[in-house]
This record gives structure tokens, C-alpha cells and sequence, in this order.
């Protein structure tokens, strides 16, 4: 496995944001749903090694993230789109990504091509040379998924990747992402529960900083019957019905 979570807790003050969550992934994609506050982002930043837990047990890529070394081995063979992605307005698409690759310490003479086809790969090779500056929303959160798959990461974590994409692009991505599945562990956290079920093999619903479900997109639809659960679709009234039953 490439994730392994055993008891993960992570408290900011008095707040616990994650309690006590245990999980394994493997290759695929793992979609992560949950409301606003579930504590998704807070997991995907400790997966990502940007903040410690404050206790439990991780181990990413076989290693353990708690040592400088290791630490620094991961994310070699990480990438990370956070929710909120800060950029160098001057730098162009290129330079960007080309930065990032080099923080990934990929070797030298690898960075122009894997650079080039990060770039391509995500649509933005008729704006290879623009600056960052003059991109929309929508063509800088595709800079982002550039940067993150650049180094072809064995672990790939998306926080609402989706976020200032058009419908067409979110296509294209949901492609993008069963791709990138074949070979790497994916987890992707969305509030979009329609890009779980046309892109995601494995479903985890968070809420209140714990795991309320894990299964196939499938199971969680099927979690509706014979509830009057709110949504549009088969999989939001399996989402809305676990929740109901969780807080109940």
C-alpha cells in the first residue's frame, strides 16, 4: 500500500480536525467527499507531509515521514495540488513547472521533457510561455496539475482539483485522472460528487473528522435505498443518507 493511516489524529488548539482515522490505498483513484469541515484537507496536507499529525501513525510510499530522510524520499515521488495554489505572477507556465520539478530534485536531464509533457498533458501547450499573471482561474488550477504530475508521482493528492474548471476541462480531467490511476495511488478530495462517480474506482465520505464510509462509488448509491435522502442523483442521495445516518 501506498498509504497507510493507522489512528491519525490532527488537532489545530482545541479543535480536532482529523479523530482517529485509519485507512490503506493502493494504485487507483480514491475519491475523498465529505461537507465543508469534514477535515479532508487537513489528511491531505499530513499525506503530503506539509504538517505533522499530532498522533497516530503514517507510512507513505513504504516509508515514514516522520524522519528528515525519508521524508525527503517521498517527495520524490509525490505530487500535491492544494486547494489554494500560491504562484509567482512573472514566472511563465514553463518556468513554474520546471521549478517545481527541480524541488522534487528530478535529475537534470530529465526536467525539459517530463516539463514539456506535464504541460501538454494538461492542455496548456499554446500557453507554455505565458506568464502566469494573465491566466484564468481555470488555466492556473491546470498549472497546478501540472506541477503535481511532472515528476510522475507514485502518490498523487488533489485538494478540489476541479475548482475553476469548465465542463468540458473537468472531462478532459476525469480522463486525466483514470489515467494517472493505472499506475499511481490517486486521492482526490471534491465537494463534486459527479467527478467521484465517472473517475474514482474506491470512495472514503469523512465527516466530523472521521471516515463514515469506505467502498465503490456503487455501495455509497446503494446506501439510498429505502431512505428519502436529498439529491439529484444515485450517488448524492447515497451521500446525503450516510450522513443522515451518522448523525442520527
Amino acid at each position: 500500500m501506498n498509504v497507510e493511516l493507522i489512528e491519525v489524529t490532527r488537532r489545530f488548539g482545541r479543535t480536532r480536525a482529523v479523530a482517529g482515522v485509519t485507512m490503506e490505498a493502493g494504485p487507483g483513484v480514491l475519491g475523498l467527499l465529505g461537507p465543508n469541515g469534514a477535515g479532508k484537507t487537513s489528511l491531505l496536507r499530513m499525506m503530503a507531509t506539509v504538517i505533522p499529525p499530532s498522533s497516530g501513525r503514517i507510512r507513505l510510499l513504504g516509508r515514514d515521514p516522520g524522519g528528515y530522510g525519508q521524508r525527503r524520499q517521498i517527495r520524490r515521488g509525490l505530487g500535491y495540488v492544494p486547494q489554494n495554489l500560491g504562484y509567482y505572477p512573472r514566472f511563465t507556465v514553463v518556468e513554474f513547472v520546471e521549478y517545481f520539478a527541480l524541488l522534487k530534485e528530478m535529475p537534470p536531464a530529465r526536467v525539459h521533457h517530463a516539463v514539456a509533457a506535464a504541460v501538454e498533458r494538461v492542455g496548456l501547450g499554446d500557453k507554455a510561455r505565458a506568464k502566469l499573471a494573465t491566466l484564468s482561474g481555470g488555466m492556473l488550477r491546470r498549472v497546478g496539475i501540472a506541477q503535481a504530475i511532472v515528476n510522475e508521482p507514485e502518490l498523487l493528492l488533489l485538494d478540489e482539483p476541479t475548482a475553476g474548471l469548465d465542463p468540458e476541462q473537468r472531462v478532459a480531467f476525469r480522463a486525466l485522472l483514470r489515467d494517472l490511476g493505472q499506475a499511481a495511488t490517486v486521492v482526490v478530495s471534491t465537494h463534486l460528487v459527479e467527478d467521484v462517480g465517472a473517475a474514482c474506482a474506491r470512495v472514503a465520505l469523512m465527516d466530523r473528522g472521521r471516515i463514515v464510509f469506505r467502498g465503490t462509488p456503487d455501495e455509497l448509491a446503494g446506501r439510498a435505498e429505502g431512505t428519502s435522502a436529498a439529491g439529484d442523483a444515485p450517488l448524492e442521495r447515497g451521500y446525503s443518507a450516510v450522513l443522515a445516518e451518522v448523525r442520527s
